[in-house]
């Protein structure tokens, strides 16, 4: 059985010369179609890839946010510590008479202290620690504590003096004072 192309020549309803012509362009779009194809899948291909980009850019700035939200956590989580270790190790009723000054947050603050501890904090068996803007009177084995933690939070650590009495000092029955007021 021959084609249809054949029988319409046979027939004389048709030329070669038009034959040609839609064989020419049976075979052109066919072509198109297949190049067609291959931009449509070039495409997808770029889609895919503009996807994975996307995808791989929102698991860097999920993993950057996470990692900030972890440092924020942990410094809460180290400034709670320091003000439960300040509150819990505080001296409490230590009010008198006598006033220590220090240096805080670029001010002179003053305590008033009653005498034994005013004595204990110039000799240095107590420390001035401050955070967020509140004063502790702590022992010096806690401010050393403190200080492993964090430097800045000590404040006033004297050095832990002896009392040694010199016997032959003719002036031993009259004390120095540490404050002197002019």
């Amino acid at each position: 059985m021959s084609s249809l192309q054949e029988q319409l020549l046979k027939a004389g309803l048709t030329t070669k010369q038009k034959a040609r012509q839609a064989n020419s362009d049976k075979r052109k779009k066919q072509k198109q179609k297949r190049s067609g194809a291959n931009v449509e899948q070039s495409m997808q291909e770029q889609v895919k890839q503009e996807l994975a980009k996307s995808k791989a850019d929102k698991l860097a700035k999920d993993a950057a946010l996470n990692a900030e939200k972890q440092q924020q956590l942990a410094n809460k989580e180290a400034h709670q510590r320091k003000l439960q270790i300040l509150e819990h190790h505080s001296l409490k009723d230590i009010d008198g008479d006598k006033e220590y000054n220090y240096n805080f947050e670029g001010k002179i603050k003053k305590l008033a202290l009653d005498e034994q501890t005013y004595q204990a904090l110039v000799n240095g068996r107590l420390a001035v620690c401050g955070l967020a803007g509140v004063s502790y009177v702590v022992t010096a084995e806690t401010a050393a504590k403190l200080q492993t933690l964090d430097n800045d939070i000590v404040l006033v650590q004297n050095d832990k003096q002896e009392t040694a009495v010199d016997e032959e000092d003719p002036y031993a029955d009259y004390q120095i004072p540490d404050d002197l007021m002019w």
